[in-house]
């Protein structure tokens, strides 16, 4: 059992933005804060297609599906509310971390 950084009762409504997520223990466990976020197609409907990492993570361990698990937005909000303001963002976006703020910048291709 996963010993998570906040407590249920911790979290608090910040969005109703639907579905869920994918993140990374780097942030619900350690307690890192998003680095690195981006939303895919997804095939199930209850999925909205973002997928959140602190961007420390190596390839292995996301390739490790004990460090990945499926989420609400507003969970991963709770741990990180500078999110909030990407959300909308269609799929085939992508976002990394400003350095030193709360802000995201594009990722071009």
């Amino acid at each position: 059992m996963k010993d998570y950084k906040l407590r249920k009762e911790d979290i608090k409504v910040l969005t109703d933005f639907p579905g869920g997520c994918l993140a990374s223990d780097k942030i619900v466990v350690e307690g890192l804060p998003v680095g690195y976020m981006y939303r895919e197609e997804s095939d199930v409907a209850q999925d909205n297609g973002w997928r959140f990492f602190s961007g420390t993570e190596s390839e292995e361990y996301i390739n490790d599906a004990q460090n990945i698990a499926y989420y609400s937005v507003n969970t991963i909000a709770n741990y990180d509310p500078s999110i909030l303001p990407y959300l909308e963002s269609p799929v085939g976006s992508e976002f990394l971390r400003v350095v030193g703020s709360d802000k995201f910048e594009r990722v071009e291709e």
